[in-house]
This record gives structure tokens, C-alpha cells and sequence, in this order.
């Protein structure tokens, strides 16, 4: 087998960034086409095409890859000549559309980088979070985050920012806005803002790394309750550090018990679920994950939780993958009510790498299933308390943020209905002594 050891090595060194792994498939192939694939690798959009085959050959959670012929496949792509790295990215996801699996994507590098900043929390710009403002229609900060460029400039919640580098903002989507806001570290960008009582003014900001917050908290009194109202936005990087340091914030406040609002909630990091989930629970199962090869991984809590005061979780159809593994955890453990709307059914876990051209790609790995062993994969979580929002309803919170998690929200007011229950003295037994 000297032959297979000599083949390996350009091959290793071709996908340098990558990690490659010996296969079967190889062990089978004659000397000849070891030298095909050598002489084809030495083409770096080709490279590329061959990483993604190795990785997706190798991790990939169904090893039949739906009846599909791998092997084949990599012939194929390998056989084609590609003249531009555009023309190997069409050609890498037409093959993975034949796995009839919408989470295992090829992502060029500028959706790479989108992705990696999404997940890391991060972000290069001056750290301000925007809306549309529902009655003006002007782009407005909500508020600059903590210790944010934005923050020390004296950007101010309420402010009208008019223009970026002298591009006016009406008529601007929120999309567009935040790409020109965006940039290198140490880099500027200059805003033209308003705001009541003064006339237009200009900001020169210099663009720095900014932790984004995906967790917001506050106390709302609603009656004689306290409530520890907490939005978990998605599941990154920092999240489990902002969550802890929401969940003792609102616990130093006395708070009676918390509202925890997925509605959403796309998902991110499987870790970053688990840490979240043993902030609330302190015994019992989170969630298991069952691999290609009918591996089980079952992960529990660890008697860390930092309250055991009543919660109440919010959900909708938007909250998926991560926000269900965090749902289920709670559900199935009866450790919170969940109130809202059927969850979206996302029951794939997907290992997300970096391609050695600065591309990425995300293959699923493992299939999860919730404590009791129920698989949600397109059913979804049902809430403890189902309540359908009217398309108007969606439509106003949609539009108008403000309303959420007040009277005007019925998910909301169906959770406080609930903790006030969960708080509510339980009538005590009555006793009769019998006399003869």
C-alpha cells in the first residue's frame, strides 16, 4: 500500500487549510487516477471542489447520502475544468442539491464571513442597533451598544441618522444602511444626524470590533408582579455570557419570575444552547444527538442553574434548531410553561468549516432529539398554551417592535396569566377528623 501513502501526501498539502481524512472510496482506486487527482488539485477551484466532496464524504449524517453515489460524484466534478472559482461554486452546490438537505450549503466567502460574524457575536462597525421608524419612516437608533464606538461618540437612543458618508438615508432599507455603517476596524464612516431640539449635526466615527448584544433584559411591573423580561435573540457566541449576566441582574432586582422570549429566534450555537439551558436547570436532560454511524451523545444539566424561580417561554414559528433544543430541555423537564405558537422543526445539527480559499461550508452531522426522545424534525415543539396570533396581530408586532411584551403582545399577557398561576398559594388541604 506504499502507493496510497505516497498519494496522500500532495493531496494533504493541496488542502493545507482543510482537514482531510483517508477514506475507503481512495483505498479502492488505482495508481493512475491517484495521479489524475494530483495533476487536477494543482487547480485551485478545483481544490476547493475536492475539499468539499472530502468533507461531506466524510461527516455527512446519512452515509447512503440519500441514495445518491458519492464516489460518482466526485468523478464527475473532478472531471469538469473550471475557469473561475464562481463556476466551481455553482458546480459544489448543484451537487449538494442531490442530498435533498437545505442545511448542508456552500457558502462563498462573502456569505462565509456574514455567517461567522452572525455566530461570533462580532461585528466591525460603530456598534448601533436601527429600525425604520414606524410613524416617521427615518432610520433611527434604537440604542448604541455598551462600550461602542457609537456609545462614546454620543450617538443617542431617538437619534435620525440623515446620511452615511454624504449618502442620504431616505427611502434607505435597514440592510443597506448597515453594510455602509460597516467596515474595517479603524476605519471611518461619517453620519449626519438630528434629533429634537437640534439641527442636523455630523459624527466622524472610527469603526472598531463590537460585541452585539443577543440578549436584552429588563424588569416589567405588571400588577403586584415583578417580571425578569428576557429577549434571546440567537444563540452566539457571547450569548450564554450575556444570558448569565441577565439572569443574575434580574435576580439582584427581586423579580417574582421571568418571561424568556425566543419568538424569532433562528438558532446558532449548539454549546451555547446547552450552557443556556443549565442556567435554568439543574438536574435532568437537555438533549441527545444520534451521528452517521448511530453514535448516541446525550448531554445533561450539571447543577448550575441560577434560579429556580418560575419561567414562562415564548415561541413562534420562527424559533428553530438551537431555540428548540433550549424549548425541549425546558418543556420536557417541566421547568417552564411554553406559551406562543408550534415551533419550526429543525432537528439537524450542522458542523459549519472553513474552505481553504476563505469560502465555507455548513454539513449536517447528527440528528437531535428532545429529553423524552421525541424527534421534532418538521413537526415542531407545541406549546403547553397555544395561542395563533390573527395576521394582524403578527403584522402590528412585526412593525412596529414597541409592542412587544406589553398588553398589546397576547403571547405576552398569556405568560404573565401563567407565572401569576405558577405564583399563585396553593389552597391547602382540608382534613376531617372522624369521630364515632
Amino acid at each position: 500500500m506504499n502507493w496510497y501513502k505516497n498519494c496522500l501526501k500532495p493531496l494533504q498539502i493541496a488542502l493545507l487549510t482543510g482537514t482531510l481524512t483517508t477514506t475507503a472510496t481512495l483505498s479502492l482506486l488505482g495508481t493512475a487516477w491517484c495521479q489524475s487527482v494530483r495533476a487536477a488539485l494543482q487547480d485551485s477551484p478545483k481544490a476547493i471542489v475536492d475539499e468539499t466532496w472530502q468533507i461531506v464524504n466524510r461527516e455527512y449524517v446519512d452515509p447512503d447520502f440519500n441514495q445518491v453515489d458519492w464516489l460518482n460524484v466526485r468523478q464527475e466534478l473532478l472531471d469538469r475544468q473550471y475557469t473561475s472559482p464562481d463556476q466551481a461554486y455553482r458546480a459544489i452546490r448543484a451537487a449538494l442539491e442531490q442530498l435533498n438537505d437545505p442545511y448542508t450549503r456552500f457558502l462563498d466567502p462573502n456569505q462565509f464571513k456574514r455567517l461567522t460574524e452572525q455566530t461570533s457575536g462580532e461585528l466591525s462597525g460603530v456598534g448601533i442597533s436601527l429600525e425604520i421608524h414606524p410613524q416617521t419612516r427615518r432610520l433611527t437608533v434604537i440604542q448604541p451598544y455598551d462600550k461602542s464606538p457609537a456609545l462614546k461618540a454620543g450617538i443617542l437612543p431617538g437619534d435620525i441618522i440623515l446620511a452615511i458618508d454624504g449618502q442620504s438615508t431616505e427611502g434607505m432599507s435597514l440592510q443597506t444602511a448597515s453594510q455602509l455603517i460597516r467596515g474595517d476596524v479603524g476605519s471611518k464612516v461619517k453620519l449626519k444626524l438630528t434629533r429634537p431640539g437640534w439641527g442636523p449635526f455630523e459624527l466622524e466615527v472610527v469603526r472598531a470590533t463590537v460585541e452585539v448584544p443577543s440578549v436584552n433584559h429588563e424588569v416589567k411591573q405588571e400588577g403586584s408582579l415583578r417580571v425578569g423580561y428576557i429577549r434571546l435573540d440567537e444563540f452566539s457566541s457571547h450569548a450564554a455570557e450575556q444570558m448569565e449576566r441577565s439572569i443574575k441582574d434580574l435576580e439582584h432586582q427581586n423579580v417574582d419570575g421571568f418571561v424568556l422570549d425566543l419568538r424569532g429566534n433562528p438558532g446558532g450555537l449548539l454549546e451555547s444552547s446547552i450552557e443556556i439551558a443549565r442556567m435554568w436547570l439543574d438536574s435532568g436532560a437537555i438533549v441527545s444527538t444520534i451521528d452517521r454511524n448511530g453514535n448516541r451523545e446525550s448531554v445533561r444539566a450539571n447543577r448550575t442553574a441560577l434560579t429556580k424561580r418560575p419561567l414562562a417561554v415564548l415561541v413562534d414559528q420562527k424559533s428553530a434548531s438551537s431555540s428548540e433544543i433550549l424549548t425541549g430541555a425546558l418543556q420536557d423537564n417541566h421547568r417552564a410553561k411554553i406559551v406562543g405558537t408550534k415551533t419550526f422543526g429543525k432537528a439537524l445539527v450542522q458542523a459549519v468549516h472553513s474552505l481553504s480559499d476563505g469560502s465555507g461550508l455548513a454539513v449536517t452531522v447528527a440528528h437531535y432529539y428532545t429529553p423524552k426522545g421525541t424527534d421534532i424534525s418538521k413537526m415542531g415543539i407545541t406549546p403547553d398554551v397555544a395561542i395563533e396570533l390573527s395576521q394582524r396581530d403578527q403584522r402590528r408586532l412585526v412593525q412596529n417592535a414597541r409592542l412587544r411584551a406589553t398588553s398589546s403582545d397576547p403571547h405576552y399577557t398569556q405568560a404573565i396569566a401563567s407565572l401569576t398561576a405558577q405564583l399563585s398559594p396553593k389552597p391547602l388541604a382540608t382534613t376531617f377528623e372522624m369521630r364515632p
